[in-house]
Parts: C-alpha cells; sequence; structure tokens
C-alpha cells in the first residue's frame, strides 16, 4: 500500500472573463519574484472538487491576478490578468488524514503542487496552484501555492474568502487591486523613517555562501512544529508582562519563548538580529481589501542574557511606535531604486542571514484561517508546508482545531534533534503544568512537539 498521493484528474479553472488589466509590480514584489508561498488546509470531511472549482471561478473573477501571468516590459516586472487559469488537480491517497497531516511540512510530501516562481517571471507558468487530496478515511487535504510577487498572505487569504463564500453562496467579500504600488506608496507613506532598508547586497563570497545555505537546505536543515496550548501562552502573557511591567500580545511572548529557549538549547550566548514582519495596511490606513506585498519589518538586537520578558517589551514597543519609528518601506524604495532592477536579483532580505543566525519569526495568527468554510466544513490544520528550508525562519499560526498555536521553524539538523529530545520538549514547555488538558494535536500529530 502506497501513502503517496496518486493523481486522478486535472483542469484548468479560470474565471472566464480577462479584464486584461496589467499591474505594475513594485520594487519590492520585484524582489520576491523569485519565490513562492505554500500552505496547506486540512478538512476532517470530503470536499467536491467540482464545487470547490466552480467557487474558484467566481473567486478568480474578484481577483483575476491570481489566474493571470508576469511578463517583463522594459525591465518592469507587471503581472497581466490574462485569465490564463490556475491549475486545479485531484488526487486520492491510501493513507488516513492523519498521516497526511504528519507530512505536511516534508520535502516532497505530495500534498502541494510548488510553483515554480523564477520560471514565472517569464511569462507561461502560473501564479497559483491548487492541489485536492483525498485521503483513505475520508478526509480532504487542500495545498495551495501562489507566486510572492502577486501578494503576500494578507492577500491569499483575501482570495481563500472570497473562494469560501463562492462556495458557500455567501456575498463574496471585497477585494482590491493596484495598478502601480509604488505609486501608491510614495502617495501614503510619511516623508521619512526609520531610514534603514530590510535589503543589502551581498559581496560575492557571501553570495556564494547564502546559495550554499539554499541548495544544502534540504540535507542540512529540518523542520519542527511545536504546539503551544493556550494554557502556556496565557502564563506567558502573565510572567513575561508582569516582568516587563506591561500587557504583552500573544505573538510577543510567543516569539520572545521561542526565541529565547532556542538559542538557549544551543549554546548561543551572542547577541543576534531578529526581524519581524508587519502588515503595514492598517499602519497606513490602507483598506484590509488590498491585494499586494504590503509587509514592512521590525529589526531587533537580542542578547539571551537579557530573558525572554525583555525582548517581548522591546517588540511590543516596536510595535506601538510603528510606523513612525520602525516603518521601513520608504527606506525599502529608496534603496531599491537606487540600485537599480536590473541588480534587484543580487539584493537578498536582512532577515536571511543564516551565517548571523539573524531568526525571522513571522505570525500568521488573526488571518482567520479556521474561519474559512468549504461546504458547511471548517478546516482542523492549517500550516506552511514546506516552502524554503533555510535555518532560523519560522511562521506561527492557531494550532489543531485553531486551538493555541502551532510554530513551525526550520533548524539546523543537530539543533533539531536536540529540541525534539526531552531537554528540549522541557524547555519549550516549561509553561506547560500536569493539570492542563493536552492539546488536540497530540491524538493525531505525534510528530508535533
Amino acid at each position: 500500500m502506497s501513502i503517496w498521493p496518486q493523481l486522478r484528474r486535472s483542469r484548468t479553472v479560470r474565471a472566464r472573463r480577462a479584464t486584461d488589466r496589467v499591474l505594475r509590480c513594485g520594487l519590492m514584489d520585484t524582489m520576491l519574484a523569485d519565490l513562492a508561498v505554500s500552505v496547506v488546509l486540512c478538512f476532517e470531511h470530503p470536499l467536491d472538487d467540482e464545487r470547490l472549482a466552480a467557487g474558484l471561478a467566481r473567486a478568480l473573477e474578484r481577483v483575476p491576478v491570481f489566474a493571470g501571468r508576469l511578463r517583463t516590459v522594459e525591465g518592469v516586472l507587471e503581472a497581466v490578468c490574462d485569465d490564463a487559469g490556475v491549475p486545479f488537480e485531484v488526487y486520492t491517497v491510501e493513507g488516513t488524514l492523519a498521516e497526511a497531516m504528519g507530512r505536511v511540512t516534508a520535502p516532497g510530501s505530495g500534498l502541494v503542487a510548488p510553483l515554480d516562481a523564477p520560471a514565472a517571471r517569464h511569462g507561461g507558468v502560473p501564479l497559483l496552484t491548487v492541489r485536492m487530496t483525498r485521503t483513505a478515511d475520508g478526509g480532504t487535504v487542500l495545498g495551495c501555492s501562489w507566486h510572492h510577487a502577486v501578494g503576500d498572505l494578507h492577500s491569499f487569504m483575501l482570495l481563500l474568502r472570497i473562494w469560501s463564500a463562492a462556495v458557500e453562496g455567501e456575498p463574496l467579500p471585497e477585494a482590491e487591486l493596484v495598478d502601480d504600488q509604488d505609486e501608491l506608496l510614495n502617495e501614503v507613506l510619511p516623508t521619512e523613517d526609520c531610514g534603514r532598508p530590510g535589503f543589502r547586497v551581498p559581496s560575492a563570497a557571501e553570495a556564494e555562501l547564502l546559495a550554499h545555505e539554499v541548495a544544502v537546505g534540504p540535507r542540512a536543515n529540518r523542520i519542527v512544529q511545536i504546539a503551544f496550548t493556550d494554557a502556556e501562552v496565557a502564563r506567558m502573557r502573565e510572567e513575561f508582562g508582569a516582568a516587563a511591567g506591561r500587557p504583552l500580545s500573544a505573538g510577543d511572548v510567543l516569539c520572545a519563548h521561542l526565541v529565547g529557549t532556542l538559542r538557549e538549547l544551543d549554546g548561543d550566548d551572542a547577541e543576534r538580529m531578529l526581524t519581524v514582519p508587519v502588515n503595514a495596511r492598517r499602519w497606513l490606513g490602507l483598506s484590509p481589501a488590498l491585494v499586494g506585498n504590503l509587509l514592512s519589518e521590525v529589526h531587533l538586537p537580542h542578547r539571551p542574557a537579557d530573558g525572554p520578558a525583555v525582548l517581548a517589551g522591546a517588540l511590543r514597543t516596536a510595535v506601538e511606535e510603528f510606523p513612525a519609528a520602525h516603518l521601513n518601506l520608504r527606506a525599502n524604495l529608496w534603496f531599491l531604486a537606487t540600485l537599480g532592477r536590473s541588480r534587484l536579483r543580487d539584493c537578498v532580505p536582512l532577515g536571511f542571514d543564516p551565517g548571523a543566525r539573524r531568526f525571522s519569526f513571522s505570525n500568521w495568527s488573526g488571518f482567520g484561517a479556521y474561519a474559512v468554510s468549504f461546504q458547511g466544513r471548517r478546516p482542523v490544520l492549517f500550516s506552511p508546508a514546506a516552502n524554503y528550508p533555510v535555518p532560523w525562519v519560522s511562521w506561527t499560526v492557531e494550532g489543531f482545531r485553531g486551538e493555541g498555536r502551532l510554530a513551525t521553524v526550520v533548524l539546523p539538523a543537530r539543533l533539531a534533534a536536540r529540541v525534539r529530545g526531552a531537554q528540549g520538549r522541557a524547555a519549550l514547555h516549561r509553561f506547560r503544568r500536569a493539570e492542563d488538558r493536552p492539546p488536540a494535536s497530540e491524538a493525531v500529530l505525534p510528530k508535533v512537539i
């Protein structure tokens, strides 16, 4: 018996109404044009692929960029809403839903059709792929991969909510496309910001080392998932908040606890930098219906000796002072414009610095993944899939059935083994108590710590 998915049928989903609208990709969009993002949603019940395909077609009418293609005109990357379509594949697997969920982050799991982002620059390659996998026990895994140049997680969740509403026969949420993102940002950004761009041009020697990190990543690194209960998070907030002398969010304390504990387990007491992406829409007074890449970043120094409460408090201060003190979008635009579009591929984000063990913490909680419904069924698991296995990158989302938090982190293999051991589990779950109700994921996701 094979647990690997078998293709049953495939189609191309189109809105059947090409607008041919052309969106000029901004400098930051172009910087992200070699990246794709992949996620999975797992359902305990069977879903009808015909209904999902029909709902996706309606959603693509509202957000046509996901059914379009990229092209480059006079050095400028553009997204053309030509309704070339989205490949939609249906697979079956002889294993159970629990077995499928246990390998959502495994490279080559077969649960997602990874999008070829670099090839898409030249046109002819989809900007979104969808793969539905039916498990032997009646479950469904919906794997999606999209091109980062057309939008961030917020953009994808807009599409997902519209898709859900279309399947459920509900009014479709609004979505707004931006014809020229750099022009929009120039209109809404403060005249001055932190002045520190979030990108750099590495030397030739460092670029070679970074390329090597990417190439060996699948062999050298491991993806670890850690489930925190709501009670654990509440205790972190209480203890760290008391030490910091101020209320702290769940994201603040989880970031500080995760970073501090992993460096403790790694025996790393050096000062490091932490990168935290921030959705800038609210801070800039932009519509939440806006599709595109509208992310800024907070960059903070961290010393393990300071303790997690200090880091959590510093992160809260940075977010509260955002955007005046920490917004770096205008600095990014200035830096990338000065560099020139022809050299954007020489650039790397500050957060990508594995040699310096620079940790990147992305908080995907609060985007409504568990509120999405298809045929009256909500997902029991939403998770990043195997994206880019470079070390010191993490994503945090709500946990199994929307309870607690699930942290997904990429670590060097040796540290990952230590984290999975008794010492690592005890350190990560130092806020768990014997009387706590175990996380719901324990019964079905044995690989999750």
